[in-house]
């Protein structure tokens, strides 16, 4: 994340792993996560810049995409809870230009004001509630997480063709009892793009709206 504080224009990089990926938020514990189940997997652990739960990333699974903001910028806002509305809207655009939130397929929103969490938010990324994160009536379909400082703002955000919590759970260090009572709790709480648009098996036609509605945009790939 350290490439964008030199950064003086705005920019996007689309992100892509190479393999399977638990990307646990800044301030979880390191022992939240089983090693052996990671390591049974093949599954990198890394840790991002902005709070918030953990994010399971499988090779073609989602669009994760971060946008640099400088704080000179026209979108910096100082408050953040506020910050990221424009990325909400700026995925909205995208969704509904592939079908999501028309023909009876559910509403779309942006999540305005401060972070609610919920009884498994902190955990788990996509239970939570956070500003500019997009919803399809009641559930999650965009998440979002910011990291700030003096020079700018980054926010990180990824949408999944589906949504299914039991892969993240299977690599937190949880007994089956518990881990199968979150997987029910967790089950309703977001959506991928697939299920919300019969038309979107994948997500290239999200991303090229998202990069055609980003000015100046610079495009990279990796993770």
């Amino acid at each position: 994340m350290e490439q964008f504080r030199a950064e003086r224009r705005r920019v996007a990089v689309v992100r892509e792993v190479a393999h399977p990926t638990l990307v646990l938020g800044s301030t979880q514990p390191a022992d939240l996560v089983s090693p052996a189940a990671l390591r049974d997997r093949s599954v990198e652990l890394v840790r991002r810049r902005g709070g918030g739960g953990a994010v399971y990333l499988e090779p073609g699974s989602h669009l994760w995409i971060d946008a640099w903001i400088p704080r000179d910028d026209v979108l910096w806002a100082h408050d953040v809870s506020v910050a990221a509305e424009w990325v909400g809207q700026w995925w909205v655009e995208a969704l509904v230009g592939v079908g999501v939130g028309i023909g009876g397929q559910g509403v779309l929103s942006v999540q305005t004001g401060r972070s609610v969490p919920g009884p498994l938010g902190d955990l788990v990324c996509f239970a939570g509630r956070g500003p500019g994160e997009v919803f399809v009536d009641d559930r999650k379909i965009v998440g979002v997480s910011q990291w700030r400082s003096r020079e700018g703002a980054l926010f990180s955000s990824c949408a999944y063709v589906e949504w299914d919590a039991e892969p993240l759970l299977d690599l937190l260090s949880f007994d089956d009892v518990t881990r199968s009572e979150l997987a029910v709790g967790l089950r309703a709480v977001a959506v991928g793009v697939g299920s919300s648009s019969p038309s979107v098996s994948e997500l290239a036609g999200v991303r090229e709206r998202l990069i055609d509605a980003f000015p100046q945009i610079g495009v990279a790939g990796g993770a």
